[in-house]
């Protein structure tokens, strides 16, 4: 497991990780690559943050998640950079993405919950 990778999660919640991002991919909005995401998350406009486990050198990500926990927004991972870019219907692989509108609020409020009671 890498060091920015702050909570294991279960194979409930990556696949329900994974549906959020394919639906918004379709109805929503996504923005994509590490400045993108910080700037959404800075801006307080990222609903999800979605991160891959295999970035390297890691120190590219490390900050997403302490931000997003400054800012309360809730954050997730995904095995692989290309998985990422597929399921966020992107034609290049990414080590993150962030989902700034989605018709899936309900499904993203009740994972970021998940997730968090997985950090307690």
């Amino acid at each position: 497991m890498a060091d920015y990778i702050k909570v294991q999660l279960t194979d409930e919640l990556k696949g329900r990780t994974v549906e959020v991002v394919e639906k918004t991919a379709k109805k929503g909005k996504i923005k994509a690559g590490i400045n993108e995401v910080t700037k959404a998350i800075e801006r307080g406009t990222a609903k999800l943050v979605v991160i891959a486990e295999d970035v390297s050198p890691k120190e590219i990500v490390m900050h997403l998640p302490i931000l997003c926990e400054e800012k309360n927004i809730p954050y997730s991972y995904i095995a692989t950079k290309k998985e990422l870019g597929e399921k966020a219907a992107l034609r290049t692989a990414t080590a993150s993405i962030a989902i700034t509108e989605s018709s899936e609020e309900a499904e993203i409020k009740d994972l970021g919950k998940k997730i968090a009671e997985l950090k307690k």
